[in-house]
């Protein structure tokens, strides 16, 4: 990756580093990015849910859930670097998880959401 010079007509070669080098963190930082500016992800996204718990017999939680222009459930797990777990298994069963969803249930998921992190409104009018 190179950092552009305008004013100079120049590329500078940036060095690689590790989010972790940076003090950057998955829940602190990318997810927050993320659940502000989700077309980062290549598509219309509107987030419902951040740290989705709702899940039977389990206190597994996903880092972002959210809704398509299709209205189809996206389950998007940050990975800053590589930490070594089988993210595909983790997205895989997260979406097991989340399948069964009824509409009420994501109206309801999303105002939780709303009413915490977005001071409120009516989730089935956003939706």
């Amino acid at each position: 990756m190179f950092r552009v010079d305008l004013n100079q007509n120049r590329l500078s070669r940036l060095s690689q580093k590790r989010f972790s080098e940076l003090n950057l963190r998955e829940r602190d930082h990318l997810q927050e990015w993320l659940a502000n500016q989700p077309d980062a992800l290549g598509e219309e996204l509107l987030i419902i849910q951040k740290e989705f718990d709702g899940f039977d017999e389990t206190r597994e939680r996903l880092d972002l859930l959210a809704l398509d222009k299709d209205g189809n459930l996206v389950v998007i797990e940050n990975k800053l670097d590589d930490s070594g777990r089988d993210v595909t298994w983790q997205a895989l069963k997260y979406t097991a998880y989340v399948s069964g969803l009824t509409k009420t249930q994501i109206v309801d998921i999303y105002q939780q959401y709303l009413d915490r992190y977005a001071g409120g409104g009516n989730a089935a009018v956003r939706i």
